[in-house]
């Protein structure tokens, strides 16, 4: 982005001289760089399941600006887990409906969860500052009952070097140079990331021919909590598409396309923005409330990603591994679950209990999960600037048949917004023995339900677990030295809203499933025994075993 200054909106972590700075270079397990809300979910995780964490920001608390503001459902569920799930709906915007619009008329309208039984919304808007103080401030929590995590601010990694026993960091601070030493390093220090370019890595992808204005605004306006999205908006200056988004502290999101070619510093010139924002609000009432410009910043659509996210003893994670356009909310939202994905990994490998080759299921997972992303980025991205002329036609045909017809709305893409990850056919997965639901099939993230006062995911906790539903699970109780918790419920005393029947049941009358501790389906069956749980278990860990496939 272009235009952003960074300025602290909070300051969480301030700089503080340590005992390290003045003795050799100390061992740490693991080193995160950069204490963005991907480096903060990681040091979150390994922390809370007692693996120390020590992070590096070369900042001393969370910058200004909203940048990321669409946090998905997802994403809340596993900061539920993590502690601070619930103070960012609380003071985040819940929306579930977005509306899209060709010139003045409304196309259509969706909503992205219209089941009931389920914990948090399809998505909150709250701004990254936000989400990164409440990550900080459960840390803060998590550490007060004992959680071994540190962070140190203003302090810039400035060299790193692989050895055969771990990695040794030089690290820049107010009082000069010292060093520290990781058996691993997670690298989350964003797109342009100072650490990835220092090891000489590739970043390859796309960079598409136009340029997006932000503006968050502050005002007091009636428009609902909803997405909007204009294709070939009424209003002028608007460019070919324009979105509005309402959040906390009544700042509203507004974004604008300009095109390939333009003076950047003209196009941020306050008046010039004031302009474009004065033609939006006039059209919707012919009058312009009062309003402040907040933060505004210029950004590039660019889909990219590293070849891999594990390079030896360095694992790279969130933008530095991988960067999608904004629209769909894919970003942040995709970085979250590689923190998911890789806390239980790096915690089990050094404690011992899985090998060293978990780590690199991290990457093929993510890597996965990035290409999906970059997919549906690059897609949207084409749909919303079509390069020719023939282009535009057939875009505009589309949403002209959406306005009457269903068939054509799918086909609309102003952003396929975020959806979790599915693991589809990858080398973790166990067997998948039950003719059960698509959406809780081997390798998807469980799906919630309501269970009594509470929620399922609450009850699966963050290790191995057997949900056995209608059956009692098999007695195992451990494998290779990993705890593997039980939970079993009937139908339809334990469910009698019947989403987890639906959910997990589908037609079927019983069930059992293996969770890993991300909460993805490892395997499933009908039925089965302690031998084929623990097969299962073992390929979840890289260890091969029954079912791999």
């Amino acid at each position: 982005m272009v235009g952003a200054s960074y300025t602290l909106a909070f300051e969480l972590y301030p700089y503080a001289k340590v005992t390290d700075q003045d003795v050799p270079a100390r061992q740490h397990p693991v080193i995160v760089i950069g204490g963005g809300p991907i480096g903060m979910a990681v040091a979150l995780d390994l922390g809370r399941r007692g693996t120390p964490v020590l992070v590096l920001d070369d900042h001393d608390g969370v910058g200004q600006g909203s940048r990321a503001i669409c946090f998905a459902k997802r994403t809340l569920e596993i900061a539920h887990r993590l502690g601070a799930g619930q103070e960012m709906v609380e003071k985040g915007v819940v929306w579930n409906v977005g509306r899209v619009f060709h010139g003045q008329k409304q196309v259509f309208e969706f909503n992205l969860l219209p089941e009931d039984g389920h914990r948090y919304p399809a998505f909150i808007n709250l701004q990254q500052p936000y989400f990164e103080k409440f990550l900080f401030e459960a840390i803060e929590r998590a550490r007060a009952e004992g959680a071994p995590i540190e962070i140190r601010g203003r302090n810039e990694v400035v060299g790193l070097e692989q050895r055969d026993d771990g990695v040794r960091l030089s690290i820049d601070t107010p009082d000069g140079l010292y060093e520290a030493h990781a058996e691993y390093v997670v690298v989350c220090d964003g797109a342009r990331s100072p650490t990835r370019q220092r090891m000489g890595l590739s970043f390859d992808g796309r960079v598409f021919e136009d340029n997006f204005l932000i503006a968050d605004v502050k005002m007091a306006a009636d428009f609902p909590t909803e997405r909007w999205f204009w294709f070939e908006p009424p209003f002028e200056g608007a460019g070919q598409s324009a979105l509005l988004h309402k959040q906390p502290d009544n700042i509203w999101r507004i974004d604008f396309q300009l095109g390939w070619d333009i003076d950047r510093a003209a196009e941020l010139d306050p008046e010039r923005v004031r302009a474009r924002v004065d033609a939006m609000l006039s059209s919707r009432s012919g009058d312009v409330p009062d309003y402040e410009l907040e933060w505004t910043s210029i950004y590039t659509f660019q889909c990219r990603r590293m070849e891999r996210f594990r390079h030896g003893r360095v694992l790279f994670a969130g933008d530095a591994a991988h960067q999608v356009s904004p629209f769909g909310a894919r970003g942040a939202n995709s970085g979250i679950q590689d923190a998911d994905n890789l806390g239980w990994k790096l915690d089990l490998v050094l404690r011992g209990l899985a090998p060293d080759g978990l780590l690199d299921s991290y990457s093929k997972e993510r890597v996965h999960g990035a290409d999906e992303n970059i997919l549906n980025s690059t897609r949207s991205t084409d749909f919303l600037t079509p390069k020719t002329e023939i282009s535009q036609i057939l875009r505009n045909a589309v949403l002209d048949l959406a306005g009457a017809y269903a068939f054509a709305r799918p086909l609309v893409n102003s952003g396929r917004l975020s959806v979790p990850c599915v693991y589809d056919g990858l080398s973790l997965n166990g067997p998948d023995r039950l003719n059960g639901p698509e959406r809780s099939r081997v390798g998807s993230p469980c799906p919630d339900a309501p269970l009594g006062k509470g929620y399922l995911l609450d009850r699966l906790g963050d290790g191995f677990a057997i949900l056995a539903l209608n059956c009692d699970p098999p007695g195992l109780r451990e494998v290779d030295g990993i705890p593997l918790g039980h939970l079993r419920l009937d139908m339809p005393s334990d469910d009698p809203s019947g989403a987890l029947a639906d959910r997990y049941l589908g037609g079927q009358s019983r069930a059992i499933y293996l969770i890993r501790p991300d909460q993805h389906v490892a395997a499933r069956w009908q039925d089965a025994t302690e031998d084929e749980v623990a097969g299962a278990l073992r390929t979840a860990l890289a260890k091969g075993g029954e079912g791999c496939l």
